[in-house]
């Protein structure tokens, strides 16, 4: 393998995109996650809501601010290592990605202090409508660069001018034809990041604490681990169905790609479903192969005699990478139906009583805290590594798009960014461990589990009359 200048820049990209990836991921589950504590606290007036709001608030600022810093050094590189790139989409990709910037940027930065730091100057229907905003502007953010992103695997609606790509449908480019599965999928997973890793460190703070430890002590906690755990075992179904169609997209428009993530080589109906193999790009063959009949057409086609494409279709040097594809694609589908794993046992577990007492099961849940941010990685790198040699699927190699760079530019720039980041990024993960060490605040004033008897009414506090509407203003924002 040779490090010359498009390898290292390659490097350089996937470090940073990797690390920027699982902020945004987090924190676009994060802020609905926000938003819904915030809306049952307003409906039952119920503290144990405003208090997991008040920690879970510290945890998305820090995390937010991590995927802010992050990500402005990808944009540099566009220019910097990618100016072919660049040169060819910019007519196409950078009025989407200024979309980014006028309407979800500006909207979280204009509401964010107002979550953050605003509920004890603003009514509590106007923080709610701040923290609602911030929500949506990930969601709004995330469109644009899942459509951006999207265009790069689909390209459509543009046409080849002198040599770059100009729009001719605006339309077409930003809904272009894998963008919509593409973008829920992406969305769901956000969601799910977000529930596995509230889930996980909720059990984790029940783990540190004897069951019998006070109610108040426990409440935070039990109440996020239910919440996060209803939240997966309903919506990994929804997402594996999500993913299922997907694919179809992926056999449509990215048959390659699709041979690639199935080690599939040559042509065939009634394809078995590869559970494992070593793919051998030289002989073009796997080897140790485990595999079900006929079930491989079944789940990519819908159909048993479907055929699927192989890659002896195209020229060695338009297949993407094998080996990583392959694998990459089936630990997310692992993690996946892991997820659906625990899910199915949760709801066993509340059938039995038992599910904030089990230490086997809370166990589990903590071990599977990052699981959504794996699913993630190997997902992007699925997505990413199987569209190669493509920059622009079908329009712009990757070689044409780098940058005329010498190979020691790219390799200082790359190792002041390791450095930078495991100090970043080192003392944020330090801090955002002591926040969650410490865990909500205990809430004194309820007693026993059942917390959902406090009195319901909507958007509005309990009878406590203006004095104990000024004492909730006055706890401590800790």
């Amino acid at each position: 393998m040779e490090f010359d200048a498009l390898m290292l820049s390659r490097i350089q990209f996937a470090f940073t995109i990797a690390f920027h990836i699982i902020f945004p991921a987090f924190t676009i589950g994060l802020a609905s996650w926000l938003a819904a504590l915030e809306f049952n606290w307003l409906r039952t007036g119920n503290p144990l809501y405003r208090t997991l709001f008040r920690f879970w608030v510290k945890v998305f600022a820090v995390s937010f601010g991590l995927g802010v810093v992050s990500g402005i050094v990808m944009s540099y590189q566009f220019g910097t290592n990618w100016s072919r790139f660049s040169e060819f989409t910019g007519n196409v990709l950078g009025p989407v990605i200024a979309y980014e910037v006028i309407t979800a940027f500006f909207l979280e930065a204009a509401f964010l202090g107002i979550m953050l730091f605003g509920w004890e100057r603003v009514g509590d229907r106007l923080h709610f409508f701040a923290t609602c905003m911030v929500a949506l502007g990930t969601l709004i953010s995330a469109f644009w660069i899942l459509s951006a992103n999207s265009w790069m695997q689909t390209p459509d609606g543009f046409a080849i001018e002198n040599g770059k790509a100009v729009p001719v449908d605006w339309f077409k480019v930003v809904f272009n034809p894998s963008f919509p599965l593409r973008y829920a999928h992406m969305v769901m997973g956000c969601y799910l990041t977000t529930a596995f890793a509230v889930a996980g460190m909720s059990a984790w703070m029940l783990l540190r604490h004897p069951h019998d430890a006070p109610a108040a002590k426990l409440a935070g906690s039990r109440r996020s681990l239910s919440m996060a755990l209803w939240f997966a075992t309903i919506f990994v179904p929804i997402q594996i169905v999500i993913g299922d169609l997907h694919g179809l997209g992926v056999l449509k428009y990215q048959p390659t790609k699709l041979a690639a993530i199935e080690g599939n080589w040559d042509r065939m109906a009634n394809m078995p479903l590869r559970l494992f193999a070593i793919p051998d790009e030289v002989a073009e063959t796997n080897h140790y192969e485990i595999g079900i009949p006929k079930i491989g057409s079944w789940v990519l086609t819908h159909a048993f005699h479907g055929v699927v494409p192989g890659l002896k279709e195209v020229p060695r040097d338009e297949r993407p990478p094998v080996w990583p594809v392959f694998f990459s694609f089936r630990i997310m589908v692992g993690i996946g139906f892991a997820m659906l794993g625990l899910g199915l046992w949760s709801l066993y577990l509340r059938w039995k009583g038992t599910l904030f007492s089990n230490r086997p099961f809370l166990t589990a849940a903590m071990i599977m805290t990052p699981s959504g941010f794996g699913a993630v990685l190997f997902g992007w790198f699925t997505a990413e590594i199987g569209r190669q040699p493509w920059v622009v699927y079908g329009h712009l190699r990757t070689v044409d798009a780098v940058s005329p760079i010498a190979p020691g530019a790219v390799t200082a720039s790359l190792l002041t960014f390791i450095v930078v980041y495991a100090f970043v990024f080192g003392f944020g993960s330090y801090y955002l461990a002591k926040l969650l060490r410490r865990g909500p605040d205990p809430i004194e004033d309820i007693r026993g589990d059942d917390l959902d008897k406090k009195p319901k009414r909507p958007f509005s506090l309990p009878d406590e009359g203006l004095e104990g509407r000024s004492r909730h203003r006055a706890q401590p924002a800790e």
